[in-house]
């Protein structure tokens, strides 16, 4: 069963593992922060609107208790009056003083109503009174609405169903609570003649004062159920009220503040900040502990293998024991580096002897190169025919010898024979030349094998070198060759390098050798190799550049680099592959470069050979007087 990968965005796939850390940290952070808030929205605002559905149900039953109280005391007081002999009498009799005592106006501010009267059973009204105790005389405009109520059907029904009753009225702009009692005797017996009613008018203020809040009465309006209308820092609160029959009179609105949800609020506030900062701090001491547990060493460990890279110095790292992953990772990073030391002694013992293999290949590869004009040169000697027949030469002097020969055939002989000696001088001259070259050569491969034992075991010494002597040394690999008539063009003006004449000798001769052999490859019948020397300056120093130039077969140019490995051959006919890579050892030994480009297949080649400048002697003394 595949684990599936855990999905990063490209930036951070490429990022440090610090930066990938750090992301993730952060991630995880923000994911458990979102987690605890939701955990703490979902447990404590619900837990405070609970509690504050709790105050609004109490407000509101408070309100109403309020409301019933005072109601209740009005009943209380009209009771009194309605089971008492002086109004059993009266609603029998009547009585003057009775009506001057009882609905004076000091009697109605001690029991603190507005208004009272007597009613007989049939709905008649024995005395009523309604006064404005702010002002301590009748209030006419509430007078005629009072004797309507408390001689309404309703009224007079629930007067007749019970002893004593209360409720809510409205007069006008005016809430009331209006007690009813039946008139009895003090001791309860007695036919009833009728009810007295008493009516206490209750304000805005009163209200305020029943419930601790700041309260007031809402008169015309619609019927209004009682509501709670939430706002963000207050709830308003409207406690509805009934009159008879259950019929609205108004509303008591008062307004509270929203103590228990903004008390949820700020604590879910302090909350999140303080988990907020909680998550932060330990996220950053996540990263440092990280950082300095994983990071820092991790760090350590990548700058000594780029020390170990850079200075090839095999050193093991050292660092305090440590028993987790990353000690273990140290363990083995140092038993690796002890196995690649062992490793690079054993390649470096096979490289010694490798390179004595390729050395000894390499000399006698050039050898070889060195050979082939004096093969050339004894196979032209060989296989060239005598420009004068030996009997014709006789013929012709034993034709002289005689007298008779006339004069004019005397002038041809002689001109014959003068003919025939210059051409066996210039055939004698032509060996001579060839001979020498091939004396040169035969001293080249001799000076290449002789020195080999001198560089077997040491390093490898420059001195300033003839460039254009090196060169025509070495022409006779283009001029000589075998299969093809080669047209080789080489300056005049020679240039002075710093390098081994013997190793870059052997290195042009390949170099010749090579473009030889690919005009050979090419089919041509006729070839051309140019040579080209340049001195330029650049910032280590003046450098000499050498440019061999041939019309052979070429290569592609995105090959350029694998034909200098060893075993690399271009031609279509290979043979080889040792000399370039021999050469470009060669030349990297004497702090020069060796390159080769070809602009296609069949399209030739140029090799380029940059060595360090040499001075000339009168530069060696222009400079010692210029000091």
């Amino acid at each position: 069963m595949t684990q599936r990968r855990l999905a990063l965005p490209a930036f951070v796939r490429k990022a440090s593992l610090g930066v990938k850390l750090a992301v993730i940290l952060t991630v995880a952070g923000i994911i458990g922060f979102a987690g605890i808030l939701a955990l703490l929205t979902t447990v404590i605002t619900p837990s405070f609107d609970k509690l504050e559905n709790r105050a609004v149900e109490g407000h509101i039953d408070r309100t109403r208790a309020a409301l019933e109280e005072y109601a209740s005391k009005v009943e209380i007081a009209v009771k009194d009056y309605g089971v008492w002999d002086d109004s059993y009498k009266y609603m029998n009799e009547g009585g003057a003083r009775f009506e001057e005592t009882v609905f004076s106006v000091l009697a109605f501010t001690n029991l603190d109503i507005n208004g009272m009267a007597y009613v007989d059973n049939a709905g008649r009204i024995t005395y009523s009174r309604y006064v404005d105790l702010e002002t301590q005389a009748d209030d006419q405009g509430r007078t005629g609405k009072f004797e309507a109520l408390i001689t309404s059907q309703s009224v007079r029904k629930l007067a007749a169903a019970g002893e004593s009753a209360h409720f809510y009225s409205r007069l006008g702009d005016r809430i009331v609570a209006v007690g009813i009692a039946k008139v009895l005797m003090s001791d309860g017996t007695g036919t009833s003649p009728g009810y007295v009613v008493m009516a206490r008018q209750i304000t805005s203020e009163q209200l305020s004062h029943l419930i601790q809040l700041n309260a007031r009465f809402g008169i015309g309006r619609a019927h209004q159920p009682t509501a709670v209308r939430e706002r963000p820092r207050t709830l308003d609160i409207a406690v509805d009220i009934d009159g008879l029959n259950r019929i609205h009179i108004a509303n008591a609105t008062f307004v509270v503040p929203r103590d228990f949800t903004l008390l949820g609020q700020r604590i879910l506030v302090l909350t999140v900040i303080g988990t907020a900062v909680l998550l932060v701090v330990v996220l950053l001491v996540l990263r440092r502990v990280i950082a300095r547990l994983v990071i820092t060493p991790l760090a350590q460990v990548e700058r000594h293998m780029q020390e170990v890279s850079g200075s090839g110095q095999l050193r093991p790292f050292v660092d305090q024991e440590r028993g987790d992953e990353v000690g273990s990772l140290v363990r083995s990073f140092n038993a690796m580096l002890a196995q690649l030391k062992d490793l690079r002694e054993q390649v470096e013992i096979q490289s010694f002897k490798l390179g004595q293999s390729e050395s000894a290949i390499g000399v006698m590869h050039n050898v070889r190169n060195g050979l082939n004009p004096i093969s050339v040169i004894v196979s032209q000697g060989l296989s060239a025919e005598a420009v004068l027949s030996a009997d014709d030469v006789a013929r012709a002097l034993a034709e002289l010898a005689r007298d008779e020969t006339p004069p004019v055939r005397r002038q041809k002989l002689v001109a014959f024979l003068v003919a025939a000696l210059d051409m066996h001088r210039g055939q004698h001259e032509k060996r001579r030349a060839d001979l020498i070259s091939a004396r040169d050569c035969l001293n080249n491969v001799l000076e290449i094998i002789g020195h080999q034992q001198t560089i077997a075991h040491e390093r490898i010494d420059t001195e300033p070198c003839d460039i254009l002597s090196v060169i025509q040394q070495n022409a006779a690999l283009a001029r000589y060759a075998a299969n093809s008539a080669i047209e080789f063009t080489c300056p005049d003006v020679t240039e002075l390098a710093a390098a081994n004449r013997i190793l870059l000798s052997q290195v042009i001769g390949n170099i010749f050798s090579n473009a030889v052999e690919s005009i050979d490859s090419s089919g041509r019948d006729s070839g051309r190799i140019t040579v080209a020397i340049d001195r330029f300056a650049h910032p280590t120093g003046d450098v000499v550049e050498i440019r061999v130039t041939d019309n052979g077969e070429g290569f592609d140019s995105d090959r350029g680099q694998q034909i200098f490995q060893r075993g690399f051959s271009s031609r279509r006919q290979k043979s080889g592959g040792l000399g370039l890579h021999w050469c470009a050892n060669s030349i990297n030994a004497m702090h020069g470069t060796l390159t080769l480009v070809s602009p296609g297949v069949d399209q030739g080649a140029t090799a380029t050979i940059t060595l360090r400048a040499a001075d000339t002697p009168e530069d060696d003394r222009a400079r010692a007087i210029a000091a």
